[in-house]
């Protein structure tokens, strides 16, 4: 492995003139020509993570995520990575397994680092996030969560929640379990839930009960046949898909057939939902968008230039086969 120093002694000029060269510095057209000769002949790769710590304008942007087993964070992070890599910035990449004290470990571990910016796919806001934000003055922007203080990128969970509602009435269906997660998730927790709440209120005769089950598909297979026993719901709308494939397990476990004793619905859009039988109908969101439209917004940001504080993500409900139409029935 070549180190600048190699280089420099080989090329004849001093460490910091090949420093200078590799950061775009100016530098003569002999003594650039007699750089890049070493450098191929070498096959020299120059430390991209180091030049940008000594950078004046440090091209890393920290991303950092509650969990890497996820579609919707792994998606998010590939258009992340595409756009960067355009606007010929790199991403370093922090994963938190879901605990929030490493979270905040994480936000100033970056900053340390002298990144440009931090890209937080976020799960909650805390009062000490917003602390780490005001003391850091770098670029923030949140993925997937909304705050008045904090630029954000979120899929319009609220708006989705709504049409979903509204598409589970037109097929006839009024007594709905509704399968969510923490409110402390304010945008699946919360926003998902009111706009689906909104739906129901406009509609009559309707028999809603609401639960709770946290992201994980083991849950909600213990979860759903619970609601089913003491409900007997004619569908269950489940806040991710995630949890939707686990209820979909869960009634195959009990002898229950999809939909016609019992429909489920999710949120998300994962690829296995067109796969698995029957089909799940569901909200898709554009995760991979939402991170390309992320990366956009930070360099926006670094560049000083105008940002709404708040950018929506397109998402559009897919009609599969999980959704039993129970007006068919009565014609």
């Amino acid at each position: 492995m070549k180190t600048i120093a190699d280089i420099a002694r080989l090329s004849g000029v001093a460490k910091s003139t090949v420093s200078r060269y590799l950061n775009g510095g100016s530098v003569s057209e002999l003594t650039k020509k007699k750089i890049e000769r070493v450098i191929k002949e070498t096959g020299y790769i120059p430390n991209t993570f180091a030049q940008s710590l000594k950078a004046k304008k440090p091209n890393i942007i920290g991303t950092i995520v509650p969990r890497l087993d996820s579609y919707a964070t792994s998606q998010t992070l590939i258009g992340i990575d595409q756009q960067l890599r355009e606007l010929n910035y790199q991403m370093l990449i922090s994963n938190t397994s879901q605990d929030l004290d490493r979270e905040i470990e994480n936000i100033y571990t970056m900053a340390r680092q002298k990144v440009a910016g931090i890209i937080l796919l976020a799960t909650q806001i805390t009062d000490t996030h917003l602390e780490a934000f005001q003391q850091l003055q770098i670029p923030i922007l949140l993925v997937g969560q909304e705050h008045k203080e904090v630029y954000s990128v979120i899929h319009n969970d609220y708006e989705a929640g709504y049409d979903m509602g509204r598409y589970i009435l037109s097929k006839g269906h009024r007594k709905i379990a509704y399968l969510g997660v923490t409110e402390k998730d304010i945008a699946v927790g919360v926003k998902r839930k009111e706009g689906f709440r909104k739906a129901i209120q406009e509609a009559r005769g309707c028999e809603v009960k609401y639960y709770e089950t946290s992201f994980r598909m083991a849950e909600s297979i213990t979860k759903a046949p619970q609601i089913i026993d003491e409900f007997n719901p004619s569908l269950i709308v489940c806040a991710t898909d995630n949890i939707a494939l686990g209820a979909i397990k869960a009634a195959h476990l009990k002898g229950i057939r999809i939909p016609e004793d019992l429909s489920i619905t999710g949120f998300g859009g994962y690829e296995v939902t067109e796969i698995v039988h029957p089909s799940l109908t569901t909200v898709k969101f554009y995760y991979r968008d939402a991170g390309q439209v992320a990366a956009q917004s930070m360099v926006r940001l670094l560049n000083s230039e105008d940002l709404p504080p708040v950018i929506f993500s397109k998402y559009k409900i897919i009609e599969r086969e999980s959704v039993d139409n129970l007006y068919n029935h009565k014609l």
